[in-house]
């Protein structure tokens, strides 16, 4: 308690030295109070089974960031995790680094949301994380965090956004009414893809899906390129970026990276935070092209994290926070709003789907095919008999694609898939020699016009068709007959 000097109203000027001299411990006891250790929060850790922290004495919001204190002798003092659920006073945490170290009754501080360095955002809301987008950040590689990986120093960026994004009225977004060339002759001409679409490529495992976005992405004439490589291997990271994606890829792309050495949770902020960035090139005005690889990896992560928690499994393994995270992911991509003169930016997006053994009916490629504009299938067959890119033409389709083309080309399309249809489901009699020409007029056209269709449908990997020069090429097919 500081004692107040009680001073008359007739005390002489030279009395006042018993207010200055209370001024002055009351300074020094503000001086004290600014300089003492603020009291912090804390918890304790109470359980630890597989993927999954408990914690008491804490109560926070989903989504929210901790530091877990680690015992002496580790490189590093804490571990940051995540709350993904709470049952009653008990948090769920998952841990986004290695687990091993951890005590029981560790102390689990609250991370305070960070406000970014002097750009002039708000502080983040408790619970949300907010990471770096920027024009600067094109040719970078970054992590799920907003790290970079590619030793080139701090990122210039222009300001942090929140990994979640409102969703946009379906109402207020531009309709999609112009082809984006993406450079690969097969599906610009025959699976014409628009501004804003959102396709998935499905594919087994080395059917050449990594090679066919790379040439989308140094093709494309998209202004801006978003690469999310999410939950693959190490070494493709690195062969992506360096061999496929290359140097002219790059300079106008943002790759993050998530590999399938991080914890679920970092594979799904890496998607999460590939979606952002997309996001805001597009409200800049600028056509984007997401690519993500992959989707099917994504909802394994939160198949992880959900199972975890308790969560039960539905279809084939798959919990049913699964199927509600997909379409909210993939929604964020497409076209935004245009302004008063009519333009507007562009999220042309390709998520990757895993195909476990070819399977089409696997729970994540059905699901896929539900909510996307489109699919485009890789075959297994095609890729064996050195046919790249090896694009099943019958099993794949573009939504919007009449909306996009021409009569002239739409018919062209429509007898180039009669032709091979014709040939495919003869192809065993004509192998043989069972087939006698003269008996079907159609096939005998099919057969005569396999030869350029085959040839068509394949494209050297460094090679580049236009739009316009696909579409020519096409109906120049059939000027012959």
């Amino acid at each position: 308690m500081i004692d107040k000097p009680n001073l008359a109203a007739d005390d002489k000027p030279a009395d006042n030295r018993h207010l200055q001299a209370w001024r002055n411990t009351l300074g020094n006891a503000s001086l004290g109070v600014g300089r003492s250790i603020p009291i912090r929060t804390y918890g304790r850790l109470t359980r630890a089974v597989g993927l999954v922290l408990e914690a008491v004495g804490l109560r926070l919001p989903v989504g929210s960031d901790c530091l877990i204190e680690l015992p002496p002798g580790y490189a590093q003092r804490t571990t940051e995790a995540e709350v993904v659920g709470f049952a009653g006073d008990r948090l769920f945490l998952m841990p986004q680094t290695e687990v091993a170290g951890l005590l029981p009754g560790a102390r689990v501080y609250p991370l305070e949301a960070a406000v970014s360095c002097g750009n002039g955002n708000p502080p983040a809301e408790p619970g949300s994380k907010r990471l770096p987008v920027g024009a600067g950040m094109l040719g970078r590689v970054v992590d799920a965090a907003g790290r970079p990986l590619d030793g080139l120093g701090p990122l210039d960026f222009s300001r942090e956004v929140p990994l979640s994004a409102a969703p946009i009225n379906p109402l207020a977004r531009a309709p999609i009414d112009s082809v984006l060339d993406v450079g690969v002759r097969a599906i610009n001409a025959l699976l014409t893809v628009g501004r804003g679409q959102r396709m998935g490529l499905f594919a087994g495992s080395g059917v050449g899906k990594s090679v066919l976005l790379g040439m989308m992405a140094r093709y494309t004439s998209a202004e801006v390129i978003i690469v999310g490589l999410i939950g693959e291997r190490g070494r493709e990271v690195k062969d992506f970026i360096e061999n496929t994606l290359g140097v002219e890829g790059l300079a106008r792309a943002v790759v993050v990276a998530a590999p399938a050495d991080t914890s679920p949770l970092l594979r799904l902020q890496g998607a999460a935070y590939a979606t952002s960035l997309a996001e805001y090139f597009r409200d800049q005005g600028k056509d984007v092209l997401l690519i993500m690889d992959s989707l099917t990896r994504y909802a394994m992560a939160q198949r992880e994290i959900a199972l975890a928690v308790g969560e039960p499994p539905a279809t084939k393994g798959y919990p049913p926070s699964v199927f509600a995270k997909l379409p909210a992911l993939v929604e964020r991509a497409g076209n935004g709003a245009r302004d008063a003169a009519g333009k507007g930016g562009a999220i042309t997006a390709f998520y990757t789907v895993l195909t476990e053994g070819d399977d089409q009916q696997d729970p994540i490629a059905d699901a896929a095919r539900a909510i996307l504009d489109g699919h485009v299938v890789l075959s297994r067959s095609l890729a064996e008999s050195g046919h790249y890119p090896a694009i099943d033409i019958e099993a794949s389709i573009s939504r919007a694609m009449t909306s996009l083309i021409e009569p002239a080309q739409f018919d062209a399309v429509r007898r180039f898939k009669q032709m091979l249809s014709r040939y495919q489901r003869n192809r065993d009699l004509i192998s043989v020699g069972a087939y006698a020409a003269g008996h079907d007029l159609q096939l005998d056209q099919a057969i005569a016009l396999y030869p350029k269709i085959e040839a068509f449908l394949q494209q050297g990997m460094t090679e580049r068709a236009d739009y316009i020069e696909a579409v020519t090429q096409l109906e120049q097919l059939f000027q012959v007959d």
